[in-house]
């Protein structure tokens, strides 16, 4: 850690031992170990807030919209214009409510999310009114970014000045508590809802329920239904839908399809959403006569076949070695006016390469293509498929013949094909594909090494990551900083942030500069440590150095909660 904050004064102006070469570098540290984190940065002291007396007077904020289009001087205007409204009404005047609305929209836009809750603040302090749909548009933003604490203390605020909150804000702050597993927390909130006469709706429910299955299993879910249902709640078929998702995720087939004949008798038709449920599992366990009386009872209206429909056909029957019915299903979607796309073929392709039949596997790719379905992410991973059954070469030359086909340079082909494996935790046969590529005169790049070292960090093969160093270094491709980021950011993400640091001073070593991004990765790292206190002092003293911006340092504290910085 000490190698982390004294970097960055060496690196202003680093010295030529620094910036020297040193052969083998990487070959003495392959044996990797644990290193603790450093401790010792003292707590900041809490930022305060102002107290503001409305008055009448209202004024109008620099037009932050014009002036050149660079994104930095963009940042520096909406700046301008947040600092003079908090001027302005530290001197008791009010601020355009339209303006003040449009640049609260903005700095969200621009992820500035501590100013754009001090602008409501100010507002509302100010005795403006906001009106439903920015208060709403904060709320969800913060809720999406993980933001949920703030996005609660907003609403507090906003209620003790009188303001009241609607559903659609509500569920905005359930959604957010649910996705971050805080079922109990969420639930409190729904009480606290309905003792204020609101009344929740379709999705506040659904939130509920699948945080519940997802937390507890769906037999608690189905309690909490029961629960809902008792202190009047009035749930709707996406709610028992939720219900439908989780018996069959838990596998239980017999048992959702008993729940899906019984949802008529609660007052709801099944819709296209609640067959394909069902259908999906039906298919995938093989049980073909049951799937095929389903789908004859989709015979219109709400029940109606969608392209999700055909692609659990299509996947399913490929799943199980059908491909020739599941080229007819692909066939007959065609036919009944629905847009095909990769999706639709990727399936077929990869059972195809597991039964090692290349002609039929270029056979359905040209169709694929003719068809108008450019090639995805999915379909190079169907294609290595061909790579397990030790076909490397075929793989590479079908990648080759469609890389042919497509717009961009085959360089730019490659590298995505490569980056794409990668991924999807397709490590190896990215390494054997890119072998056949480099053979046909493809040379790797940063970005290309850089796709590996985050596959293997994702396979948890990170002694393997370090050996890419290796290989570079013996290819007489000079490592940079990107490679490094990509290695420390795998590191952080396997819950090894020593072993980041530990690379970090690596890097420092080898004179190489590190960026912002270096830094945002390493106190990520140690928030997802659990280390708060400690990310918050390490972040206060790389804004002290200079060395992140202040967006970057908004969108940490924001996104972590971290104990308040001076100067924020």
């Amino acid at each position: 850690m000490a190698t982390l904050l004294n970097s960055m004064s060496s690196m202003t102006n680093p010295s030529p031992e620094t910036t020297r070469k040193s052969p083998g570098f990487f070959h003495q540290i392959l044996n990797l170990h644990s290193f603790p984190l450093i401790k010792g940065f003292t707590r900041v002291l809490a930022t305060t807030h102002i107290t503001i007396s409305p008055k009448d007077t209202v004024f109008t904020l620099p037009n932050w919209k014009t002036g050149k289009n660079g994104t930095k001087s963009r940042e520096v205007r909406l700046s301008d214009a947040f600092f003079h409204m908090e001027y302005m009404v530290r001197k008791g005047q009010k601020p355009d409510v339209a303006q003040a609305t449009q640049l609260l929209y903005d700095l969200c836009k621009a992820n500035k999310m501590k100013k754009s809750i001090r602008v409501m603040e100010m507002m509302v302090d100010s005795g403006i009114i906001p009106d439903a749909a920015s208060y709403t548009f904060l709320v969800n933003h913060l809720c999406k970014r993980g933001n949920v604490g703030h996005a609660m203390q907003l609403v507090e605020k906003m209620e003790a000045h009188g303001y009241p909150t609607n559903t659609v804000t509500y569920n905005s702050l359930v959604r957010g508590l649910c996705m971050r597993g805080n079922l109990k927390q969420s639930l409190q909130l729904l009480d606290k809802l309905i003792q204020r006469g609101l009344v929740p709706n379709e999705f506040t429910y659904s939130f509920l329920l699948e945080a519940a299955y997802k937390e507890k299993g769906v037999n608690e879910a189905m309690k909490l239904l029961d629960e809902i249902i008792a202190k009047g709640g009035k749930p709707n078929l996406v709610s028992y839908n939720v219900l439908l998702t989780g018996l069959c995720k838990e596998g239980r087939t017999d048992e959702a399809i008993r729940f899906f004949r019984v949802l008529p008798a609660k007052g709801f038709d099944p819709n296209v959403v609640s067959y394909n449920i069902v259908l999906r599992n039906l298919c995938y366990e093989g049980r073909w006569q049951e799937a095929n009386e389903l789908l004859a009872e989709m015979d219109g209206g709400d029940r109606s076949p969608s392209v999700v429909t055909y692609n659990i056909l299509i996947g399913s029957l490929a799943l199980h070695g059908r491909t020739g019915h599941a080229l007819d299903v692909l066939d007959e979607m065609i036919r009944g006016g629905f847009k095909v796309s990769a999706t639709s073929y990727n399936p077929i392709i990869a059972r195809l390469c597991q039964e090692e039949k290349v002609n039929l596997v270029v056979k359905c790719l040209d169709q694929m293509i003719y068809r108008g379905c450019k090639p995805n992410e999915g379909t190079y991973n169907a294609i290595a498929v061909l790579c397990e059954q030790g076909m490397v070469q075929e793989a590479f030359s079908i990648i080759q013949s469609v890389g042919n086909k497509q717009s961009s340079s085959s360089n730019d082909f490659y590298k995505s094909v490569i980056s794409s494996l990668c991924r999807k935790g397709n490590t190896y046969p990215a390494f054997q594909i890119l072998y056949e590529m480099t053979k046909s005169g493809f040379t790797p790049d940063s970005y290309t090494y850089s796709s590996l070292i985050r596959g293997l960090c994702l396979e948890g093969m990170l002694q393997g990551a370090m050996e890419i160093f290796i290989v570079m270094e013996e290819s007489n491709c000079r490592p940079d900083v990107d490679n490094f980021n990509a290695l420390i950011l795998g590191f952080c993400k396997s819950q090894r942030t020593d072993l980041s640091l530990k690379v970090f001073e690596m890097m420092i070593e080898k004179g190489y500069l590190p960026n912002e991004t270096t830094y945002t990765i390493l106190v990520e790292g140690i928030v997802h440590e659990g280390e708060i206190e400690l990310a918050a002092e390490v972040l206060k003293e790389l804004q002290m150095r200079e060395v992140v911006s202040q967006n970057a340092l908004e969108r940490l504290v924001m996104q972590y909660n971290l104990p308040a910085i001076d100067n924020f």
